[in-house]
């Protein structure tokens, strides 16, 4: 999974979530159990977010975005999910 990406809305409708992650292996767990726990229509996209005037990998944050055309998944749901992983859903 490419670093630094844009996230980006390639023509889809619905929602957009954000689950906002303290480092890319709790990143990459939760990315890999969203589709198991809750019925995603496409593969998360994980998103490496630096923080201004940090270079250092250790502290970005990752972002987990999950495209929800139908706008199907709970927000409250996922934002249980995201805080039991030590991270939050961010309000778009």
């Amino acid at each position: 999974m490419p670093d630094n990406v844009p996230v980006i809305d390639e023509g889809l409708n619905g929602a957009r979530h954000i689950l906002v992650l303290p480092d890319r292996d709790v990143a990459e767990e939760v990315a890999e159990a969203l589709p198991q726990r809750f019925r995603v229509a496409h593969e998360p996209q994980l998103v490496r977010d630096a923080l201004a005037g940090e270079d250092d990998a250790e502290d970005a944050q990752w972002l987990v975005v999950v495209e929800d055309p139908a706008g199907e998944l709970d927000p409250a749901a996922l934002e249980a999910f995201a805080e039991e992983h030590e991270g939050w859903l961010e309000a778009e």
